[in-house]
């Protein structure tokens, strides 16, 4: 039996357990889910490396899952856009069951193998982009179809799961293991299996947008201001990155659609916008080398 199915045998009694008590073994549980993914970390790493260059050619990231995995995926893939301008079109979803199936379970959608392999054909997977196949068993035909089809058009792929010796790890080219064991509540992956999902996919994202620029010092400078919150970030991180009051930081991100990488070069190189632009693209988009240009 997989870890994740198997009872777990502290908590046999969990129904009977005080409330109290309930909610702190619940919590106190996901810890286990940080540990599982920093023993991870390496192949994260790993995988953060062999995306890059995928990515800096023009790549997609592709996620692929069923039921809470397959969510997950959705959830990291919508939240690249706001957080570091990531364009939609670069951050692909499939889940198992289709879009219908982010809100409704769709009974035995992750049985096909061969919709996802027609998934990822559909998708017009090639060999710039990076598949993530996520399954907390590691076995969900649904992800295997569509890995194995990724490999065949050329693709990266990159394997979660959550229990060892799985084929979803074993069939990727970097394999990621989140060994989480077995669940407080016996095969629900929706509680530490999901959250060290949840863990790893953040993890990876972010540090790939690290490395392709999009963060300057530890600023979100590729951010996109969409709403009035985002506007109030905007102009905070620019003054914060430059020293300029706030008024003077709105002005010049007013002339670069809130922009905040070129108003930032703008302002401390005290150049007209179109240049600090100019600038971050021969720098390839970075603030730190666009300022020592």
């Amino acid at each position: 039996m997989l870890n994740t199915e198997t009872p777990d045998p502290q908590h046999v009694s969990l129904d009977q357990y005080p409330t109290a008590e309930l909610v702190n073994v619940l919590v106190d549980d996901q810890f286990n889910a940080v540990d599982a993914v920093r023993a991870a970390g390496p192949r994260i790493a790993a995988a953060v490396t062999a995306a890059l260059p995928r990515m800096e050619q023009g790549g997609r990231l592709v996620y692929v899952g069923a039921g809470t995995s397959g969510r997950l995926g959705v959830l990291d893939s919508v939240e690249l856009y706001p957080t570091f301008s990531w364009p939609h079109e670069r951050a692909v979803a499939l889940l198992a069951g289709g879009t219908d199936a982010m809100f409704v379970a769709v009974e035995g959608a992750e049985d096909d193998a061969e919709q996802g392999a027609a998934d990822v054909r559909g998708a017009y997977v090639g060999a710039n982009d990076v598949v993530l196949a996520l399954a907390a068993s590691g076995a969900t035909p649904y992800v295997l179809g569509a890995l194995r089809a990724a490999r065949a058009a050329g693709a990266l792929t990159i394997g979660f799961a959550n229990n060892p010796d799985a084929p979803v790890a074993n069939e990727a080219e970097i394999g990621i293991t989140l060994d989480t064991g077995t669940e407080t509540i016996s095969g629900s992956t929706r509680l530490k299996a999901g959250t060290s999902q949840k863990i790893a996919l953040n993890t990876f994202s972010s540090a790939l947008m690290v490395r392709l620029n999009k963060v300057y010092g530890n600023l979100m400078v590729d951010l996109k201001a969409t709403n009035a919150k985002l506007v109030r970030r905007a102009i905070h991180l620019t003054s914060f990155a430059t020293g300029a009051g706030e008024e003077a930081a709105e002005a010049v991100l007013a002339q670069c659609d809130f922009h905040v990488k070129v108003a930032i070069v703008a302002l401390s190189k005290n150049i007209p916008v179109e240049q600090a632009r100019a600038l971050l693209e021969s720098a390839r988009g970075s603030v730190r080398a666009a300022l020592a240009g």
